[in-house]
């Protein structure tokens, strides 16, 4: 019960500070929707198929990184900043954090709903279909910013974050890859572990 309560302080914080004057209100909408969406499902689904402890903690580390972004936009995050200083980067590449995590943390939540629900049989086809369906929620999530662009015009820039890289799309998609793989090859054998508290 604490770890829940804990959980949602932190979420709430996070969210109510990134609510605040945030650089641009339709960008944080835009931003912060998925974390919001994600604490509605995580609610509905709690009794009834409650997740394991490290893909909670994962999905509340996400929303965080969506609530910051959508705060003071990708381009502009004063980490982003720091990083891009100290490294002699042209950009700042908060946003490819967000892409990274975009595919690290489905890759446990699909590895989780594949395992209990029983989707794949034996283990051999696993990764291969959790990293298909993160590059499929990461193409998706492409798809969505071109879509929010034409329909707004101007002010999707914020939003789509490209800061003048040509090849934005296709790197983003390469982070989340990225993320997914090496979500796997980390915690596999621990989210196994904890699996086996459902068994």
């Amino acid at each position: 019960m604490w770890k829940t309560v804990l959980w949602l302080a932190v979420f709430f914080a996070v969210l109510i500070w990134s609510a605040i004057n945030p650089k641009d209100r339709m960008t944080w909408w835009l931003e912060v929707a998925p974390a919001l969406a994600a604490l509605v499902i995580l609610a509905i689904s709690r009794k009834r198929f409650p997740l394991t402890p490290i893909v909670y903690i994962l999905i509340l580390i996400h929303a965080v990184i969506l609530m910051v972004g959508g705060h003071y936009t990708y381009a502009e995050v004063p980490l982003g900043d720091w990083v891009k200083e100290t490294f002699g980067s042209s950009r700042n590449n908060y946003d490819k954090l967000g892409h990274f995590i975009q595919g690290f943390v489905p890759a446990m939540v699909a590895r989780e709903v594949l395992l209990r629900f029983d989707v794949v049989n034996g283990r051999r086809w696993l990764a291969f279909i959790v990293v298909s369906i993160c590059l499929a929620i990461s193409a998706f999530y492409e798809l969505l910013e071109w879509w929010v662009a034409l329909l707004s015009g101007e002010s999707a820039d914020a939003f789509l974050g490209t800061q003048g890289y040509v090849w934005d799309t296709q790197s983003d998609m390469g982070m989340a890859l990225a993320g997914a793989i090496l979500a796997l090859l980390l915690l596999s054998r621990r989210h196994d572990r904890q699996l086996h508290a459902f068994r």
